[in-house]
């Protein structure tokens, strides 16, 4: 049910043995960033640009951005190339099989300067690390990130997140402090709905039931027709339709189910309570109030279901934000009339939502291989992005066209004054920025709280109001949730095989117990064992030798 957000890492397996032989024939001192390269003399001292006098290019592997015309003529694309002299040769990989495409140019040997956000693993850069392949940023850092060390110093958090074994860092991150982002999981009911049949928002999960039920029978689109979709989500992370749900029986992280319970890891899915999930949905399916289509719609199909013409048909999706599913500002006004309700319990009295407490550090997104001839040049430019204008034009796109500095007199959405206006609303197709893509440093002060409201509905503050009273008080506490860990060589190699074993497995049997292909009664316990088959304890016990490392630290 649950898409993967991870690399295919057995192809790193498959790898390994070329890799290490390759690497044998670069020095170990490039290999891990610990001497200059010989274009040091080219790179200009930080803080000053360009970059580069001379023109130099680097080959950059990126995942495709839906909300991307071009990278190659992108106006950000122009406008930091102005700035830094360096040009980029673009790869750009299909959208939906990115991570396939990188495991295939990192197999075949020929590599890119640099990968840029693809969600690169803790496992597999441990062992592209160790192999010479990626290049650590530690030193590089010290000598030219400029503000990447100011990072460092605002959140001591994100270089303790980033920092793998050996003081290497693989990754530089991408910041987004974003408040209504970290409790990322929510479910959008169309309120119009409610009020017309005269229901209050549910609050426990016979409630929710209950809803659903009211929007399948009741038409309460009025149109005389049974063409409601009473709960409908999709393939897409955020709208998958079981994060939500099972948040009600217990807890789920949206990725691994993985949760720490008095300083010991644990996973969710060979539980009881996980079962009962697994039934409750199972009844909503039977009884049609879950549609199908869940299951196999992408991101676009589930916008076009929230934004049906003339009449609405969708009653409850989940989703991150109104973006994911409705035009935002746009003329059907279906962005306000979806409202996230808070999670609702559970039969045993459970009732929490995902906390994606490390989500606004995200690593992965930025790694340097040992092709790139020019690391120093690399790492300015790298720094350069997380400049505060640069941000917005990497976000929204040209100054005077998509934003603007503020205004005298601009308030921000904390009452402070405002440090810049939004001009165009983010989710268009369009071809001025990377819109979000790069790498970002966005606090929640300077870049959420700081956009001048300039009208209302404010989008950013109507996130914030609701997030903070129906999600706020369901969040987990901070040691129950794993934070970002890296593993040893000989155990990330391990790992790598038994993550995608056993996830795979749960991600299948969750879809076929969901819609009856497999009865839960009569194979849950063949489940069970399959899993531990699979060795899911020594899986876990990977995780808990890391964690209690990172503890020590």
């Amino acid at each position: 049910m649950r898409k993967t957000t991870k690399l295919g890492l057995l192809a790193v397996l498959t790898m390994s043995l070329v890799l290490s032989a390759c690497s044998k024939d670069q020095p170990a001192a490039e290999q891990n960033g610990s001497k200059e390269s010989p274009n040091t003399s080219k790179v200009n001292s930080p803080g000053k640009f360009p970059i580069v006098n001379d023109k130099i290019t680097l080959k950059v592997f990126v995942a495709g951005n839906a909300l991307v015309e071009d990278f190659n003529t992108n106006r950000y694309t122009k406008w930091l190339e102005d700035k830094t002299n360096i040009h980029v040769d673009w790869i750009v990989a299909d959208v939906k099989n990115y991570k396939d495409q990188l495991n295939l140019t990192l197999a075949s040997g020929d590599l890119p300067d640099v990968i840029m956000n693809m969600g690169v693993s803790p496992e597999q850069q441990m062992i592209y690390g160790d192999q010479g392949v990626f290049v650590s940023f530690t030193d590089l850092i010290e000598k030219y990130g400029e503000n990447t060390k100011k990072i460092f110093q605002e959140m001591p958090e994100v270089k303790d997140a980033i920092t793998a074994p050996g003081n290497k860092i693989y990754s530089l991150p991408y910041i987004n402090d974003c408040y209504h982002c970290s409790l990322d999981y929510k479910m959008y009911v169309f309120k119009p709905w409610l009020d017309k049949l005269g229901l209050k928002e549910p609050t426990t999960t016979e409630e929710f039931y209950q809803m659903l039920k009211a929007f399948k029978e009741k038409d309460p689109n009025g149109n005389g027709k049974p063409d409601e979709i009473p709960l409908v989500g999709s393939t897409n992370q955020k709208s998958q339709i079981d994060v939500w749900i099972m948040n009600s029986f217990i807890y789920d992280d949206g990725d691994k189910r993985m949760f720490v319970k008095n300083g010991k890891i644990d996973v969710a899915y060979n539980k009881n309570e996980w079962k009962d999930g697994l039934k409750f949905m199972n009844r909503l399916f039977k009884e049609g109030l879950l549609s199908k289509e869940s299951f196999t719609l992408d991101k676009d199909g589930l916008k076009k279901i929230a934004e049906n013409p003339d009449i609405a048909i969708g009653g409850a999706l989940p989703a991150h934000s109104p973006s994911d599913i409705t035009i935002v500002e746009g003329k059907s006004n279906r962005w306000v009339d979806y409202q996230p309700i808070a999670p609702v319990k559970g039969p045993n009295g459970f009732q929490k939502t995902t906390w994606l407490a490390y989500d606004k550090i995200r690593g992965g997104n930025f790694i340097m291989t040992s092709a790139n001839k020019y690391p120093e040049a690399t790492m300015r430019w790298a720094d350069a992005m997380y400049d505060f204008e640069a941000n917005l034009y990497s976000n929204f796109g040209v100054q005077g066209s998509s934003w603007e500095w503020a205004k005298q007199g601009d308030v921000g959405r904390d009452g402070n004054p405002a440090k810049y206006r939004l001009l165009i609303p983010f989710g268009r197709v369009q071809n001025e920025s990377w819109a979000q893509f790069g790498l970002n440093y966005r606090t929640d002060k300077d870049w959420y709280a700081g956009q001048a409201v300039l009208k209302q509905p404010d989008k950013e503050k109507m996130y914030y109001d609701v997030t903070k009273k129906n999600y706020e008080p369901y969040k987990p506490k901070i040691n129950e949730i794993v934070p970002p860990l890296f593993f040893a060589q000989a155990d990330a190699q391990q790992l790598a095989e038994l993550d995608k074993t056993i996830n795979d497995y749960v991600m299948t049997m969750t879809a076929r117990f969901v819609t009856g292909d497999a009865d839960i009664d009569k194979e849950w316990n063949d489940y069970v064992s399959t899993l531990d088959k699979m060795n899911l304890k020594k899986y876990i016990e990977i995780y808990q030798k890391a964690y209690d490392a990172k503890a020590k630290k």
